[in-house]
């Protein structure tokens, strides 16, 4: 989007952010009296095998241009590993996700640097890709949000540059094996007219919608028809997303679900292992050891700041270095009590925003380059790990949930389940998860 309207959009979202029960992803059950607590991927396969880094492989002989050529199939993605079930007794990859909402390529660069961290880190991630920034101003009639006027947004639409600088950004990200999910389009949040309050009907008319705009940008914007497609069919890349402020979660799987999603990240979790929730794996967040303080912060760049600087997206200038080391640290100690504990996955969201002078984005790169060479440890995108979940046996995935957080099996992982027979191995990337699979959460006290 344009770097005026990006602007913009941080400054309503913080706002909207600050005035919403979930405050994009407010949080504060953790909390004590007086504080507010608010709201990748290594290439290996599930056996350790890792993949060659390096330049994105090209499609390959298959291109069916779709539409209006805005995308195209391309055949298989690039650079995804097969996923394998856990044999008995083997201790899991420790899995990171890092995400990021409202996906755009602005003046800041920003999607374009987190693609390179990616490269340089062997890690791959999830870009939540907003559908109005693929939509130009003048063409802003066309999205009519539920519980709002057409042409409504609070977040802004593009202009062409913003749209020819996104659409290069999603492609090579894609064909680096990173996956581009949704954020939806107006960012609405709060008890006006916010996700929250939407129908599953409301939900379903603003996914096709997000969809609509990927599908077809050269339509909406036919200076730019003789770019290249993006080298997907979204209709079946799309599996998931992350509501704005994390609202209306309740009614939007029940959508996401009909219309073929396979997860959703927009709630707020312990480190455990996830479990599915109305058909879909519950991906979403979680909450980490906040450096300095008693309570638990969640993992979001957003979160951080509103906890140090409130609303104020730049806040004093002598403490953002301490701000950002504090976000790092945070992220890091909910890493290590995961990795040498219950090795639940750790799932990390982000903004394209430079607040607080870009702390957050240093902090998030400091982590990346940090975690994904370690030993055992996976920076893998959502997709992926849908991938890999769905190919576990569901009782051992149980059994793992049985786990709290930062609790290790008390016998070592060596006998944790060894008295399994060794399973079959089972589909491939993006295959159904068997019937029967529960939603088995267990309390971590």
């Amino acid at each position: 989007m344009a770097a005026t309207q990006k602007i913009a959009a941080g400054v309503a979202l913080a706002a909207a952010c600050a005035t919403a029960v979930a405050g994009c992803a407010t949080d504060t059950t953790h909390a004590p009296p007086g504080e507010h607590a608010s709201g990748a991927t290594r290439r290996s396969g599930p056996s350790g095998g890792k993949q060659g880094a390096g330049a994105p492989a090209a499609p390959g002989s298959v291109f069916r241009p779709l539409g209006d050529g805005s995308t195209a199939y391309t055949g298989a993605q690039p650079h995804l590993p097969r996923p394998e079930r856990l044999k008995p007794g083997q201790q899991p990859p420790q899995f990171v996700v890092f995400s990021w909402d409202g996906a755009g390529e602005d003046s800041q660069k920003l999607f374009s640097r987190f693609r390179k961290v990616a490269k340089d880190n062997d890690a791959t991630m999830t870009f939540f890709l907003s559908g109005v920034y693929m939509l130009p101003e003048e063409k802003r009639d066309l999205y009519r949000p539920p519980q709002h006027a057409p042409g409504r947004s609070d977040i802004g639409f593009n202009d062409e540059q913003g749209i020819r600088d996104t659409a290069t950004q999603a492609r090579l990200a894609w064909l680096e094996g990173n996956e581009i999910g949704t954020h939806f389009n107006g960012h609405f949040c709060g008890p006006d007219g916010g996700g929250g309050k939407w129908s599953v009907d409301e939900w379903k008319s603003e996914i096709t919608q997000a969809k609509s705009f990927v599908k077809s940008w050269k339509t909406n914007a036919p200076a730019l028809k003789n770019l290249p497609p993006l080298p997907f069919d979204y209709d079946k890349e799309l599996i998931g997303g992350r509501t704005p402020c994390l609202e209306g979660q309740k009614n939007f799987v029940k959508a996401a679900r009909d219309l073929g999603f396979r997860y959703d990240s927009s709630g707020v979790n312990e480190q455990v292992w996830p479990a599915k929730k109305e058909g879909l794996w519950d991906l979403s967040m979680q909450l980490v050891p906040f450096p300095g303080h008693s309570y638990q912060q969640l993992t979001m760049d957003y979160n951080f700041m509103v906890n140090q600087s409130g609303t104020r997206t730049q806040g004093d200038p002598d403490k953002r270095e301490m701000w950002g080391d504090q976000m790092r640290d945070g992220l890091l100690q909910g890493f290590d009590r995961a990795y040498h504990g219950n090795r639940a996955p750790l799932i990390i969201g982000n903004h394209f925003e430079s607040w607080n002078g870009g702390t957050y984005m240093r902090a998030v790169q400091e982590v990346v380059e940090n975690v994904c060479h370690k030993p055992e440890v996976r920076c893998v995108s959502f997709r992926q790990l849908a991938d890999w979940l769905d190919a576990q046996d569901p009782q051992v995935l149980a059994e793992l949930r049985g786990l709290k957080v930062g609790e290790a099996p008390k016998a070592g992982w060596a006998s944790f389940l060894s008295d399994r027979p060794a399973p079959a191995p089972k589909g491939v990337p993006g295959a159904p998860a068997e019937k029967g699979d529960k939603d088995e959460r267990r309390s971590t006290g």
